[in-house]
């Protein structure tokens, strides 16, 4: 072969090399241009929301659901939108209406807040996601197991808890010390039932009239404060008017009867929020609808301090507290979907996150790591209010029992109707004892009456 050739052929062999790699490349972008076009791009899944943690421009779970959408929501295509912010009444009232299907209901959310008894009283429970799918043992058992058991009914777990609270007695310190200062009233006097209504009794007639007193739950006193005299409040559906109830009623009746007690419907925090009363007991959530000063009727406002403090307790009875919190509940729809909220709730509870949340709404956290973190959290924490209702929890916490009222479908009903009457009951009594009535006719007349209205 001549040199010509051989050039040739040096040639020919390195144009064909080239070829192939150019059509080698060629496929390669062809395989991948074909993969992309195959490929769907991953639509987010948006998952609506109702809540009570705050109001709908001032809610710190808004900020934590914004920081959620932004992070992880962002990486795994899940957003958080809140469609629904009110308190767990109006939600309760929404959610039944909404799985009663009744006209002009809105939709159940995908996820929402409930009580247990909210999700007893639905008609179908088998719309709801069950936790145990999607959360393994190993990570059940980093939460709380009491906050847990609270949200198991008929054996699957339909409620889960974000944060938990007890109920707290709210004190507004100023009017108080005004009020000791001249009839040497004590803080200590709260300790008690007892000595809170006669208290209350007192104030009365240094006021002129005003009231001293106000409960968020009429029932849960009763109901607390006869399991911790050592009876049972309840027999079956039906209440046990025992010897621990009289007391419960004979220890309210005195001073709700003159008036000295707020019975207006409606949340504790309106009439501390305006000086119509002095001493609150409440939900620790509480915490988050007060301000540091009060408005009264005439508009006028001053500041205020306020304090908390565990809640009373009979003489010679159990320290017990109600045990309170909602949780959250999951539509059955998809597995993208329920994957999508169950992810946002992991993300909620870690104890970094779940501390945030709670330390800025008045709740306990749902996890024990969190609750070995919780000391470091109070310290930094530069509201008063927030840093005496922590005092309070922790007495509470390591001086009280936690009572956790019955999972019942009839529970819901009973406390309505008790709720309801035993304040329409001491309100009719409170305006015949001004007409210049018998105090001691009008309370056997008013615990006829609940008993004669709860009968029913």
């Amino acid at each position: 072969m001549g040199k010509n050739d051989r050039h040739w052929k040096k040639t020919f062999l390195r144009g064909k090399n080239e070829g192939q790699k150019w059509f080698s490349l060629m496929i390669a972008v062809l395989l991948i241009l074909s993969g992309c076009q195959g490929r769907k791009v991953k639509e987010p899944v948006t998952i609506t929301i109702w809540h009570v943690y705050g109001g709908q421009t001032d809610s710190p779970l808004n900020t934590l659901i914004e920081e959620f959408n932004e992070s992880v929501g962002k990486e795994e295509g899940i957003r958080i939108q809140v469609s629904g912010v009110s308190n767990t009444n109006n939600i309760h009232d929404a959610v039944l209406r909404a799985a009663n299907k009744e006209p002009g209901a809105s939709e159940l959310p995908d996820l929402f807040i409930a009580y247990p008894k909210t999700v007893l009283a639905m008609p179908d429970t088998s719309i709801l996601v069950d936790y145990n799918d999607y959360f393994s043992p190993d990570e059940l058992r980093g939460y709380v197991r009491e906050f847990l058991k609270e949200g198991e009914i008929e054996e699957r777990l339909l409620v889960f808890p974000v944060a938990k609270s007890t109920e707290i007695m709210f004190v507004n310190k100023t009017l108080f010390d005004r009020f000791s200062k001249e009839t040497g009233a004590k803080l200590e006097d709260l300790s008690t039932w007892q000595g809170l209504f006669q208290l209350a009794e007192r104030y009365f007639e240094w006021s002129g009239g005003k009231t001293f007193f106000v409960h968020d739950y009429w029932f849960n006193y009763f109901q607390v404060g006869v399991t911790s005299l050592g009876q049972n409040f309840f027999e079956g559906d039906r209440l046990n008017y025992g010897e621990a109830f009289q007391t419960a009623f004979d220890t309210l009746a005195e001073a709700a009867v003159n008036g000295a007690v707020w019975m207006q419907e409606g949340y504790a925090t309106e009439p501390l929020r305006t000086g119509d009363a002095v001493v609150s007991v409440a939900s620790s959530a509480s915490v988050l609808y007060y301000e540091d000063q009060i408005t009264y009727a005439d508009n006028h406002s001053e500041p205020i301090e306020l304090i908390a403090m565990p809640v009373p307790n009979f003489e010679n009875g159990q320290k017990l507290v109600m045990q309170r919190g909602a949780g959250f509940c999951i539509l059955k729809s998809t597995p993208e979907r329920e994957t999508a909220a169950v992810t946002f709730l992991k993300w909620l509870t870690k104890p970094e996150n779940n501390l945030r949340f709670v330390t800025a709404t008045g709740y306990m956290p749902v996890t024990y790591e969190a609750f070995e973190l919780l000391p470091a959290s109070i310290e930094k924490l530069e509201d008063s209010k927030y840093q005496s209702l922590y005092n309070a929890f922790r007495e509470t916490q390591e001086q009280y029992h936690f009572y956790t009222a019955p999972q019942a479908d009839w529970y819901l009903k009973k406390e309505t109707s008790f709720e309801t009457n035993v304040r329409l009951i001491f309100r009719e009594a409170a305006g015949k004892y001004k007409e210049g009535m018998d105090p001691d006719r009008l309370k056997e007349d008013a615990l006829k009456n609940l008993m004669d209205v709860m009968a029913k």
